[in-house]
């Protein structure tokens, strides 16, 4: 930030300087990338331009068109965010089920086979 009385960085107006803009028409048009060029990453969204729309589009149409865009690279976007969040909780939870799924399995077995004994240890004196 900067401090009163001091010169502002080089390059920067201040709010005293006149900015002259150039005219809209010698202004570049601007460049569309092909759509290839750029594959789309996790969370972008892609609409597809109204020049590639069949000229006889109705705003409503258009509108439709642009909305199920979206909603489809909406959807996309959520999957792989929803997958992002869910497996490391998932995976918790599935070993925290496991495990203790181990643990009643071996409290079990140990109650069984003692009964067993006991019952084998009963029979044998009874003889």
């Amino acid at each position: 930030m900067s401090h009163p009385g001091w010169p502002p960085p080089e390059g920067v107006p201040t709010l005293t300087e006149v900015v002259a803009w150039p005219a809209a028409d010698t202004a570049p048009a601007p460049l569309e990338p092909a759509p290839e060029a750029f594959p789309l990453e996790a969370g972008e969204v892609t609409v597809r331009p109204a020049a590639a729309a069949a000229p006889s589009m109705t705003d409503e149409q258009l509108i439709e068109q642009v909305l199920a865009d979206v909603q489809h690279q909406v959807d996309l976007m959520l999957e792989v965010r929803l997958r992002e969040i869910l497996t490391p909780i998932l995976t918790r939870a599935t070993d925290a089920v496991v495990r203790d799924a181990r643990g009643e399995l071996a409290s079990t077995l140990r109650d069984v086979v003692a009964r067993a004994v006991a019952q084998e240890l009963t029979r044998h004196r009874g003889r």
